[in-house]
This record gives C-alpha cells, sequence and structure tokens, in this order.
C-alpha cells in the first residue's frame, strides 16, 4: 500500500509515542516491530501501531506529522483513545 500516512507506535504498556510519516505505511511498521530502523524505537521497544491517518499527498502528511508532535501528551493520548479505545495493535488492519 503506497500511500502517504502519519503513524504513532508504543510499547506493550503504552508509556512512550513515537509520531513518524511514510509513504508506505505496512513496510514501515513491518521494519519497526523487526527492530531494523529507528534507534528510539528500537530502544522503548515500540512496536504497537496505535494510531494513524491516511493522506493524498507526502507534504499534507508532513505537516500532520509536524503538527502532533508538538502536542502535549494528554492530546496524543485523547486522540488515540477516541479512535482506538483498547490502544490495540492495528497492524494487523493494514496488512
Amino acid at each position: 500500500m503506497k500511500q502517504p500516512a502519519i503513524y504513532i507506535i508504543s510499547n506493550i504498556h503504552n508509556t512512550t509515542l513515537y509520531i513518524g510519516v511514510t509513504s508506505n505505511l505496512p513496510q514501515r511498521i513491518y521494519q519497526h516491530k523487526e527492530k531494523l530502523i529507528g534507534k528510539f524505537s528500537s530502544k522503548y521497544n515500540l512496536t504497537k501501531l496505535v494510531y494513524f491517518e491516511l493522506f493524498d499527498d507526502m507534504e499534507n502528511a508532513i505537516v500532520r506529522e509536524k503538527r502532533l508532535k508538538q502536542w502535549h501528551r494528554k492530546w496524543k493520548n485523547r486522540l488515540i483513545t477516541e479512535s482506538n479505545p483498547n490502544w490495540s495493535d492495528l497492524y494487523p488492519e493494514i496488512i
């Protein structure tokens, strides 16, 4: 699935969040799960996709990613909980 997207991944305890942007969401999440990329995500074992948004173009995806990175943790938690109340791993839904 080649489509611009932003995503939020977390660890099993939902204590750490990472926000990223990609043009291939299934591939990027696989890379995080297998610890093939990202020192930060590997260090904190961030392998659970808890939120994502798809975009028509990369420019809008990047703008959204930058905005989300400026948000307070409370706002990010609310965003995730509104669409994924149990903070389940959404990876099976995108593959």
